[in-house]
């Protein structure tokens, strides 16, 4: 099962007044867990950055000086999005932006039926509790400390392991491993196999002999004293 975690840094708050994407990251998952395949660019809004929002993601108008067009990238992102379902936080916000930037080069817009919002799954699981992504990195154990500004690589890094605990929880012997480097195809886990030690349980002589007696007085045919469980080979 492919899906997309998928984020975006604005200019602002609403594409229908003028606010542009700057930033838009995506990473991949088979069967909940990143594959360490991603996408990742930076776009010239060409528009200002307001102060406040800078002050939100940390990119300035320098920042994003020479960086392509959202148009110049659009088949790219499309190509890496293919038809899986996208995954994001709040995710009418980024299906938004995505509509309005892709209209205006020309493409036709993002499915909604692809659309799953992992702020309504958070709200859900825990109704009238804070579920920003950084409140549920710190509900679920997800290490957020490095996440010093709003930065989409890094958000769909956190969020994939936050939205694989909100499916379920980590499989065992599987460990994520967010990596610190910032670009499409950078390791994002790793799986570890599992390490255990048989320890048999030691059982009183006398336990085993009233239960060796019970098994003998009350249980017909008992299977487990049959070979290969018990009664010689």
């Amino acid at each position: 099962m492919r899906q997309i975690i998928l984020d975006t840094e604005t200019t602002g708050l609403d594409p229908l007044t003028g606010d542009r994407i700057i930033e838009v990251a995506a990473v991949e998952l088979v069967n909940l867990l990143p594959t360490g395949i991603g996408f990742h660019r930076l776009i010239d809004p060409e528009r200002d950055i307001p102060a406040e929002a800078s002050r939100i993601h940390g990119f300035t108008n320098g920042d994003l000086a020479g960086k392509p067009k959202f148009a110049e990238i659009a088949a790219e992102m499309l190509d890496f999005l293919g038809d899986a379902p996208i995954v994001a936080h709040n995710a009418p916000f980024d299906f938004g932006f995505l509509d309005a930037e892709l209209l205006r080069a020309g493409l036709p817009k993002l499915n909604r039926a692809r659309m799953i919002d992992s702020l309504m799954l958070a709200k859900e699981r825990y109704p009238g509790m804070p579920n920003s992504l950084d409140a549920l990195c710190r509900r679920l154990g997800v290490d957020n400390s490095m996440r010093s500004s709003h930065n989409a690589i890094l958000d769909c890094r956190l969020l994939a392991q936050v939205y694989l605990e909100l499916m379920g929880g980590k499989q065992p012997g599987l460990e994520l491993a967010a990596s610190q480097g910032g670009g499409g195809g950078a390791a994002l886990a790793t799986v570890e196999p599992v390490e255990w030690t048989s320890r048999p349980i030691a059982v009183p002589p006398a336990r085993a002999e009233a239960h060796a007696a019970f098994v003998a007085g009350k249980v017909k045919d008992a299977l487990w004293l049959k070979p290969p469980f018990g009664g010689g080979a």
